[in-house]
């Protein structure tokens, strides 16, 4: 069954919640910020201009990505997960391949992302995708690298 890319609704917060969790947790630890995000993504990503998509492979939710809103031009990709059952089906990148183009219809110069280098498979996608590292100024412990996408220059 092909997997469907779909925009975020109120009903997938405990999906969005579950998925992330699953990683952060598995390779690191909750950091306040999560809890606010993960449990309340309309009023911490959707309400000031962000975006969050999911990706759906039949009746399940298999994955989502978020675009949050940093300053005008700039969005930070975040909160990006795929269910350990559904991993090896380029879901992450079709996933990542809709936040880029939602950041281009948004008029963004470029993406930020921030990550940490024991998640290879990740670090490999968005190098893949294009993103390049640039120095860590990040608001997230759990990370040792900065990387960003420049789609227009100035």
């Amino acid at each position: 069954m092909e997997p469907l890319i779909i925009p975020y609704a109120k009903q997938h917060q405990p999906w969005f919640e579950k998925l992330n969790r699953g990683w952060i947790e598995k390779y690191f630890w909750m950091e306040p910020l999560d809890f606010q995000v993960l449990q309340h993504p309309d009023d911490f990503i959707i309400a000031s201009g962000g975006f969050i998509f999911m990706a759906s492979v039949g009746d399940n939710i298999a994955g989502t990505v978020a675009l949050k809103f940093v300053e005008p031009g700039v969005y930070e990709f975040t909160k990006m997960a795929v269910d350990e059952k559904f991993r090896g089906r380029k879901l992450g990148e079709g996933l990542a391949h809709a936040a880029i183009a939602k950041a281009r219809s948004l008029d963004a110069r470029k993406i930020i992302l921030y990550s940490n280098t024991i998640l290879r498979p990740a670090i490999a996608l968005y190098r893949k995708l294009g993103f390049v590292e640039v120095p860590v100024d990040g608001t997230y412990k759990r990370s040792d690298i900065k990387m960003e996408l420049v789609l227009k220059h100035d």
